[in-house]
């Protein structure tokens, strides 16, 4: 690319100096590209000769990226939301049957995931004494 002597001298010019994508931060960044992503193609120009123009690549997606852009997908999102739920009814299932097996006055009394595990843990506590002595 030849820069007219306007142009050079403008480019020293910090402002006026093209700064890669880098530089940019962000999203630009991405978007953007750089001057090394860019790649002549030939192309006819009607006149029997050919003149180079530059295209962009296709956008390269870092892995994080594909996973964020799969993850946006409302199939995905509905499919999350189902296993969450399925996993949340099995967690409630496990703390119910581990409520059955613990002693309390009232045997129906409703307690909390944290009283239940902290239940568990002296009746599990008492249960080994027991057997020691």
């Amino acid at each position: 690319m030849m820069l007219s002597p306007d142009q050079a001298a403008d480019s020293d010019h910090p402002s006026s100096a093209h700064s890669d994508p880098e530089s940019l931060g962000g999203a630009d960044a991405k978007v953007l590209g750089s001057v090394s992503d860019l790649e002549p193609v030939e192309e006819a120009d009607g006149k029997g000769g050919s003149r180079a123009t530059l295209y962009p690549h296709p956008p390269q997606l870092s892995r994080e990226e594909k996973r964020r852009r799969r993850r946006a997908t409302a199939k995905y999102r509905s499919a999350h939301a189902t296993r969450e739920r399925i996993r949340v009814e099995a967690f409630n299932l496990a703390f119910a049957e581990l409520r059955k097996l613990l002693p309390t006055l009232p045997p129906d009394k409703k307690l909390s995931k944290i009283e239940i595990l902290r239940l568990a843990i002296c009746y599990i506590s008492y249960l080994n004494h027991v057997l020691d002595v």
